[in-house]
């Protein structure tokens, strides 16, 4: 389980991983502020270098809840944008090769804020 609320922190920055082992994500938003600027979604990315471009990509996008169609074959695993006291889970397996994986929250670059963290598969 993640934690995320208005301070643009998630509570969870790092999960470990064994190659292809079955994840259960769940995000709660224990955020007070509206959902058009300060909700909170979760996106697992195919590698680091993409992270940046996918958050830059998404601050427009608010139409696709942040979630740019163009960067969509980047997306290894995602939690829908969600509002105060909202909760969100996604089930995926970890990828097959050792890495880190980063995981942002895409909305109005909550990631450059600091809500991201890493998969870690070992």
């Amino acid at each position: 389980t993640i934690v995320a609320n208005d301070t643009l922190k998630f509570s969870v920055t790092e999960i470990l991983a064994t190659p292809g082992q079955k994840i259960h994500v769940q995000l709660k938003n224990e955020g007070t502020m509206p959902k058009d600027g300060m909700g909170h979604n979760w996106i697992l990315l195919d590698s680091e270098a993409e992270a940046s471009t996918y958050a830059m990509t998404a601050i427009p996008d608010r139409a696709d809840g942040y979630q740019p169609k163009s960067q969509a074959s980047h997306v290894l695993a995602s939690i829908a944008l969600l509002g105060p006291k909202e909760v969100g889970d996604v089930t995926f397996c970890a990828p097959t090769k050792p890495g880190k994986y980063p995981f942002i929250c895409s909305c109005s670059g909550h990631s450059m804020a600091g809500m991201k963290g890493f998969l870690i598969v070992k």
